[in-house]
């Protein structure tokens, strides 16, 4: 059974910052570090069910108070974007100092911008994940925006956030304005996985599209659907932790992932249950978090495509860019590709007695070709790897990994 351990430690300015580590039952195989939202504390609800429910996937949370807010020392006037990123350091030197390791950092609206920033003076970071993160810290200085005249002339304020009275200083205002978060994912060289609601009224997809468009590879993103920005509903948590856990599991699992990294053409695909129906799986590949599943008439939750539906997915997009690739090759006119793919079972057994698999393959391409480079469009499909592979025979190995 998990449990849940009060810890104290130093925050940038040698005040005693209070946090909560979230241990699972048994050892874990990767330690995290949780930044929570603007003016939030550890107790969130996003802080506090993400954590708990990393656990279920062996993964050890610290989550924390920034200087001068939840139950830490500090006046919260006195702080900054700036300071929360020294904090956020301080975290994970404390950790390493602990536990011997902080392998993943993750971050909820401005505590995901501080993770970045923070992640780039923490070279033994693993990993980094985002939650509904702006790409401009200032981007905070909206919930004050009829006070900021009064910021800037007065010097401080008293600002109502969330129901609650903060004093705002000026020098927060120009700290979180010189912020530069944008610059620190550029800069980021370990993995990124980026999760945002496109319905966020708070801190809008679009910065999202913006973190994605200047982070480096490997990076992803995960639409979190009809979640709101502080993710109140358990199932939002539930599946952000689902994600993340799946995602990360490459990057920062300890001791030695559950199969080897992969090394020229042995590309390794990750497929976890998600706990969610029967068949509810996570699908992790190098960049990428997807869903596999069986539709409701087979007893699935439809949460995914089917497996059979990803082979015929393999097929037509390896067909696309197999042709794509001759056509720009030849210099052919060709604006557009589209394959249809369908996979059915014979009725009728072949000369061993099974009943192989027929998948229907359909082109359609938009340019001005003559008949004859159509139908070598068609061979060019055949020899496609993938239609090659499914056309012969694969061999396929089958071993029970160190980590079960």
């Amino acid at each position: 059974m998990s449990s849940s351990e009060k810890v104290t430690f130093t925050g940038h300015g040698g005040h005693l910052l209070d946090a909560r580590l979230e241990k699972p039952a048994g050892k874990p195989r990767a330690y995290a570090l949780f930044a929570h939202c603007f003016s939030c504390s550890k107790n969130s609800l996003a802080a506090t069910r993400i954590a708990r429910h990393l656990t279920d996937h062996r993964i050890a949370v610290l989550r924390f108070d920034f200087t001068g807010l939840g139950a830490s020392e500090g006046d919260f006037a006195n702080t900054n974007f700036t300071s929360n990123v020294q904090d956020l350091i301080a975290a994970a030197t404390y950790m390493e100092e602990t536990y011997g390791t902080a392998d993943l950092l993750i971050g909820h609206s401005l505590g995901g911008a501080a993770t970045l920033v923070a992640a780039n003076q923490l070279p033994n970071i693993k990993a980094v994940a985002t939650i509904g993160a702006p790409a401009d810290a200032g981007h905070v200085l909206q919930h004050m925006a009829h006070h900021l005249e009064d910021i800037e002339t007065k010097g401080q304020a008293e600002v109502q956030i969330a129901g609650r009275a903060f004093t705002i200083k000026d020098q927060f205002v120009s700290d979180v304005r010189e912020a530069k978060v944008l610059h620190a994912a550029e800069k980021l060289k370990r993995p990124l996985l980026i999760l945002h609601a496109p319905t966020d009224e708070t801190v809008g997809v679009n910065n999202a599209t913006e973190l994605f468009m200047a982070a480096r590879h490997p990076k992803s993103f995960v639409s979190l659907d009809k979640a709101d920005h502080l993710l109140t509903g358990a199932e939002d948590t539930e599946f952000a932790a689902d994600v993340i856990a799946a995602w990360a599991e490459r990057y920062v699992a300890t001791p030695a992932p559950l199969a080897p990294e992969p090394t020229g053409e042995n590309h390794l695909v990750n497929v976890s249950e998600t706990g969610e129906g029967v068949y509810a799986n996570f699908v992790a590949t190098e960049y990428h978090v997807l869903r596999a599943d069986e539709p409701d008439r087979l007893g699935g939750i439809n949460t995914g495509p089917a497996p059979y539906e990803y082979l015929s997915a393999a097929l037509g997009a390896c067909t696309s860019i197999t042709l794509r690739m001759y056509l720009e090759r030849k210099g052919w006119p060709v604006e557009h590709i589209s394959v249809n793919v369908k996979h059915r079972k014979s009725d009728e057994p072949d000369a061993n007695g099974w009943k192989p698999d027929i998948f229907t393959r359909e082109l359609y391409v938009r340019g001005n070709l003559t008949e004859d480079q159509c139908g070598r469009l068609v061979e060019i499909a055949n020899k496609c790897p993938v239609h090659k592979t499914l056309h012969r025979s694969a061999v396929i190995e089958t071993e029970l990994g160190s980590g079960t």
